[in-house]
């Protein structure tokens, strides 16, 4: 499926200013959305991708614990739990202290989330940092792997896929042409 853009088209400096741009531009405008607007759009996100898992209950190991998300390059935090049968959310001013907290950049997230990163590759490449308690980040982890990108809604899907896909061929043509030059150099 097409989008109306498509940026794969655009030269390859382009596509690099875009990558390098997009953190510098969206990390400060993030930190003027109120708390209040991000719980708004993540939480039903949120709870439109772990429908199912939620349903079967595959969040009570959540239940009175707290996961934290940071988005490194963005700087932003999300603190998430499980309660009531439903994930809840709370914000940087509740001072909430985490069990396990996720850390990773945006780009890497969405690769993550496209399928085209393995969590496991990049904790190890310490691209992904999961710190505090290791049996509750193997079980939040697990439930990630476990999600099904083709059940998302479609335009969840396709923005992810096609994000996913974007970065992922763009980053690759980078790695060859920083090979090429690294070559070039050393003949």
């Amino acid at each position: 499926m097409k989008t109306a853009f498509s940026l794969p088209q655009l030269p390859l400096t382009v596509r690099e200013n875009i990558i390098s741009l997009v953190p510098k531009i969206l990390r400060p405008t993030m930190k003027l959305v109120p708390f209040t607007l991000q719980r708004k759009v993540l939480l039903p996100a949120l709870h439109s991708v772990f429908k199912e898992a939620i349903e079967d209950g595959d969040f009570e190991f959540l239940s009175e614990k707290w996961l934290r998300i940071h988005i490194t390059d963005l700087d932003i935090n999300w603190w998430l739990s499980f309660a009531d049968e439903q994930l809840v959310m709370a914000c940087a001013s509740e001072m909430i202290s985490e069990d396990v907290c996720f850390s990773a950049n945006g780009d890497d997230l969405v690769l993550i989330a496209g399928r085209k990163q393995d969590p496991d590759t990049l904790f190890f490449q310490r691209r992904l940092k999961i710190e505090g308690d290791t049996e509750l980040g193997l079980e939040v982890k697990n439930l990630i792997d476990a999600i099904d990108i083709d059940q998302l809604p479609s335009s969840v899907h396709n923005l992810v896929e096609h994000a996913a896909n974007w970065l992922e061929h763009s980053k690759n043509e980078l790695k060859q042409k920083a090979h090429k030059q690294g070559t070039a150099q050393n003949a």
